[in-house]
């Protein structure tokens, strides 16, 4: 971003914008005075931003787009058309303590998504990572924490406290209890109902969701070796479809993990999510630092993202 101004400064300026380097603020758009703008920035017409806002160089945001409270976008973002950035959480326990959403580069946000705040309770700001693509109608609740190069499709709602690690795709429709982990490179078919963690790499299908194969498609794709791939299909089949005990199968597995490190992630993560009974590794995080008296903060779910 190259020296943001105030968006007084870009009202001030609009009539003589001419380069194409130069933001273009629509007359009708609604701006406050403590909004931060970059270059060659676009703000369309009835559009609203309201709040602490910094907008990266090269975004663009659409006609009655909103953008509210403590909201930062990264470079060429794209908001469009009744979306909602910045807004209050749904949490009755959020008293308008002060909380942030922040977006990452190069991430599209389509029509009718709303992303919330995060909360004092929670790691207090709402994250998305770069290079991210929100579909229509998609709602991220407040305090989760999106990794780079995400796809969720249309309709796809997100609990409070979700993480969904790098690289996942949710498909339309989907629904995301709070708490949950989806794991890198993870696959969810649409309309699935998703209450347990998903590991990396896999797909999950169905209400509930559960668990039916091996992200093939999506490991190639993000360049992983195929002795890795073919390391994962071995692992695949011992802890899912073998006729050992979980706890057997688990062993075997690690034994036979070699220098997989796509490997060693899956099993690493399969060890943390089994220990809570509900299926969901940050469920037993929280209750583990509520018990010990502490801010539940997730480390603002940096740890979790990979």
């Amino acid at each position: 971003m190259h020296e943001p101004r105030s968006a007084i400064q870009y009202k001030r300026e609009a009539d003589s914008l001419t380069d194409s380097n130069e933001t273009r603020i629509h007359p009708t758009a609604i701006l406050s005075d403590s909004v931060e703008i970059g270059r060659g920035v676009e703000i369309g017409p009835y559009a609203i931003l309201d709040g602490r806002i910094r907008i990266g160089d090269g975004t663009k945001i659409h006609a009655h787009a909103q953008i509210l409270n403590s909201t930062t976008l990264g470079a060429r973002c794209e908001v469009h058309g009744y979306a909602l950035v910045g807004g209050k959480p749904q949490d009755r326990k959020f008293e308008g303590e002060d909380t942030e959403v922040v977006i990452g580069d190069d991430t599209i946000i389509r029509e009718g998504v709303t992303i919330h705040l995060g909360t004092g309770h929670g790691s207090r700001v709402t994250r998305v990572g770069s290079r991210v693509l929100v579909m229509a109608n998609v709602h991220i609740a407040h305090d989760c924490q999106v990794a780079d190069d995400v796809t969720m499709s249309n309709s796809t709602l997100l609990a409070g406290h979700v993480h969904v690690q790098a690289g996942a795709t949710i498909s339309g429709a989907t629904v995301i209890h709070q708490f949950t982990t989806i794991g890198r490179l993870a696959m969810i078919g649409g309309l699935a109902r998703v209450s347990m963690d998903v590991p990396p790499f896999l797909i999950v299908e169905g209400r509930p969701g559960k668990v039916r194969g091996l992200n093939v498609v999506g490991l190639r794709r993000r360049g992983v070796s195929e002795e890795s791939v073919e390391r994962l299909k071995e692992t695949y089949r011992l802890l899912f479809l073998g006729k050992k005990t979980s706890a057997e199968s688990y062993s075997l597995a690690v034994e036979r993990a070699g220098g997989s490190a796509e490997v060693h992630e899956l099993l690493e993560f399969l060890r943390r999510t089994d220990s809570n009974i509900k299926g969901r590794y940050l469920e037993a995080l929280r209750k583990a630092r509520e018990d010990q008296g502490d801010q539940p903060e997730l480390d603002g779910g940096q740890a979790e993202l990979g």
